[in-house]
């Protein structure tokens, strides 16, 4: 019976005006708490998740929320909160907060794809030897470096002279998929990098034989770097 249900702002621990992102908080602390993957076989767990995403789903919702907070549990009985899911409400549309929490338990569904412009690359860690005069002093040296650099034979595509890499099938040229997959509420939607072309969109049949279809070379190259002074730290006597 409905009296017999905890508030749903008590189930998830937070006060009557929390906003949409502090919910989500506090959902996902408990569901990844009592979600049923983690407590095989523990029935007070399975009772308190089905209990945390009842709240999650009422609170979520803006209408469903403005009901709860006028009529309490009374605005959903008799199957007033939708159809289907558990205790009458309807779960459909969770899939990304599902997804969003779950991923990693579910084989990482929301990994992302990655993006298609420049990415920072790594940093570059070199040893100088200098003496104490030009450490004192500070000075300017000359190093050489490994660095990428676009591939000139194929303008950084990757593919062979002549060719040009063609739009992934598999997710459109679009770098991820989505998939669907079964969870204890049901169908779940979750996007993932695709696994044919990477995430970049293209797929590249014809390999530059210069980058071996990489995009980029390395060559050595010499730089200036300038080392400030080091100053003197104080003693004490």
């Amino acid at each position: 019976m409905a009296e017999s249900k905890r508030d749903y702002y008590e189930v998830l621990g937070v006060p009557k005006n929390a906003d949409d992102a502090a919910l989500k908080k506090a959902y996902r602390v408990l569901a990844k708490k009592y979600h049923p993957d983690s407590n095989p076989g523990d029935k007070e767990a399975e009772k308190k998740f089905k209990e945390a995403s009842e709240a999650y789903s009422v609170l979520s919702d803006p209408q469903k929320r403005q009901q709860y907070d006028q009529f309490g549990h009374a605005a959903f009985e008799g199957g007033a909160g939708g159809a289907g899911g558990f205790g009458g409400f309807d779960f459909s549309d969770m899939g990304d907060i599902f997804g969003d929490i779950f991923g990693d338990m579910f084989g990482g569904g929301r990994s992302r794809a990655r993006s298609n412009g420049p990415m920072r690359g790594a940093n570059v860690r070199k040893g100088i030897r200098i003496t104490f005069e030009e450490s004192m002093a500070g000075c300017e040296k000359e190093i050489e470096l490994n660095m990428k650099e676009s591939c000139p034979s194929c303008g950084g595509s990757g593919a062979k002279a002549g060719t040009t890499p063609e739009t992934c099938s598999k997710c459109n040229g679009k770098g991820k998929i989505m998939y669907t997959q079964q969870s204890f509420f049901g169908q779940i939607q979750n996007v993932q990098t695709c696994p044919d072309c990477g995430g970049t969109g293209k797929i590249i049949r014809e390999k530059c034989p210069d980058c071996y279809g990489t995009g980029y070379v390395t060559k050595k190259k010499k730089i200036k770097v300038t080392i400030p002074r080091e100053l003197p730290t104080a003693r004490a006597c």
